[in-house]
């Protein structure tokens, strides 16, 4: 059922979230998308994305402090779980099962 997996591209957030760490909020993910993944993404599919993650317990967020930068607006950061770690885990070594079984593709 997909509504309890994981989709590509909620991997694929979660993976900037991991990499980010403790600067993972919309506009870092956004823009590592953009440089890593050649993604142009809008800040609401990676808002999407990190909600349905939550739902399913593989991110949590909190909010930072207030920074004047942001007109006193605090900004919301993002984190993988343990089960977000056990699924990203779990979903890399499919993938990596499925490539290493896969003849390639002859003309």
């Amino acid at each position: 059922m997909k509504g309890e997996r994981m989709g590509e591209f909620e991997e694929l957030v979660l993976l900037c979230v991991r990499q980010l760490g403790d600067d993972a909020h919309g506009a870092a993910l956004q823009s590592l998308l953009a440089e890593r993944g050649n993604r142009e993404v809008t800040l609401g599919a990676i808002y999407a994305a990190l909600d349905r993650a939550q739902r399913k317990g593989l991110a949590d967020s909190w909010l930072g402090e207030p920074t004047a930068t942001r007109g006193g607006r605090a900004k919301r950061h993002y984190a993988v779980t343990p089960e977000g770690e056990e699924a990203l885990r779990e979903s890399r070594r499919i993938r990596e099962l499925l490539w290493s079984e896969a003849e390639p593709v002859r003309p």
